[in-house]
């Protein structure tokens, strides 16, 4: 037997149920485990490392891909929405992947490969939105365009990225780890009042000075040491029996926040939503998901602004929220907004 060959012995944990991310070996590899990941799902979890595709149901009907069209997935993630889009547009059709995630997306690439769609079919690219005039090159146009925009499950899931105070790890919150300051290091870098106006801005924190007082100065290099900083902001400031409560929304708010800075998120969505009409073909389609405020009124504006202007001939009057079952049995949707628009058709 070669060395390729001895079966690996699955990761060693303390008692019955692995704990810590990197000991749950079903779920990091959950083409080998798929009974047991259902369980998880079926009891209204996503399983770790993984991602669950939020609204796929309703994307798929304002999108309405038919055979032979071309589609863009401007942020790949774990594939799931790609998954449901690509047979539709067979045969004749292909699609676009993008994401700016180098750790991910391979690992995403790889498992769409393994069901068969290949280059042919799906093309996969790493890359941000400023890159889309050039893949509408590529292209040719495409006839329609998703994004769902924020975090992927696998990168909140994992410690070692830094997105989420449950878990210890570097503070580090970027989509791409290669490139630019993690926000550590941006949090080292601000004044008391622009980490405040940061928190109120990205995501419309109610006790941003509070915090802000609390964290600046400090040394903060890991999760923990936010996590423990805004719970200590928060301990005179929020009325009693609300504690909490309003301090897991504060730690949710005030990563959010510094991942949006840490990313330059909102430039980037900017960007996408003034480059998007000039790639689509006549008559064609985009949804956007968003998860919070700041995503969804940059979203609603510039499709207000189209239709008012003729680039768009209808956009959603209203957002499209997930359905009550799909809120129970993924927590993670009850946030998600969708709209969509549609440029005109010729003649």
């Amino acid at each position: 037997m070669s060395a390729d060959q001895v079966p690996r012995r699955r990761v060693r944990y303390k008692g019955t149920h692995p704990r810590r991310f990197e000991e749950k070996y079903k779920e990091l590899a959950p083409e080998a485990h798929g009974d047991e990941l259902d369980k998880v799902i079926a009891r209204g979890h996503t399983p770790a490392g993984t991602h669950r595709p939020i609204c796929v149901a309703e994307i798929l009907e304002v999108l309405a891909p038919q055979p032979g069209e071309v589609a863009l997935d401007a942020t790949l993630g774990y594939g799931g929405h790609t998954r449901e889009l690509l047979p539709r547009l067979l045969p004749g059709g292909r699609l676009f992947g993008v994401d700016v995630d180098p750790l991910e997306l391979p690992r995403t690439e790889a498992r769409l490969r393994e069901l068969g769609f290949g280059e042919d079919v799906l093309a996969v690219r790493r890359m941000n939105f400023a890159g889309l005039p050039r893949l509408q090159a590529e292209s040719g146009g495409f006839d329609l365009v998703l994004a769902d925009l924020g975090v992927s499950s696998m990168q909140l899931d994992n410690p070692a990225r830094g997105f989420t105070w449950k878990a210890n790890g570097p503070l580090d919150l970027r989509l791409n780890p290669h490139r630019g300051r993690s926000a550590a290091d941006l949090l080292a870098s601000l004044d008391e009042t622009t980490l405040a106006e940061l928190l109120v801005e990205n995501a419309d924190e109610p006790y941003a000075a509070a915090i802000a007082r609390e964290v600046q100065g400090g040394s903060i290099r890991t999760t923990r040491d936010l996590a423990e900083r805004v719970r200590a902001a928060l301990r005179l400031e929020v009325p009693r029996g609300e504690e909490e409560t309003e301090t897991k929304k504060s730690l949710q708010r005030t990563f959010q926040a510094l991942r949006i800075a840490v990313n330059d998120e909102f430039t980037v969505l900017d960007q996408f939503l003034s480059l998007l009409p000039g790639c689509l073909k006549p008559g064609g389609r985009v949804a956007i998901l968003t998860f919070h405020s700041g995503e969804d009124r940059r979203v609603k504006k510039a499709f207000q602004q189209g239709l008012r202007d003729g680039t768009y001939a209808a956009v959603a009057p209203e957002p499209i929220r997930a359905s009550a079952e799909e809120r129970r049995s993924n927590p993670r949707s009850t946030s998600a907004k969708l709209r969509w628009a549609r440029v005109p058709a010729l003649g």
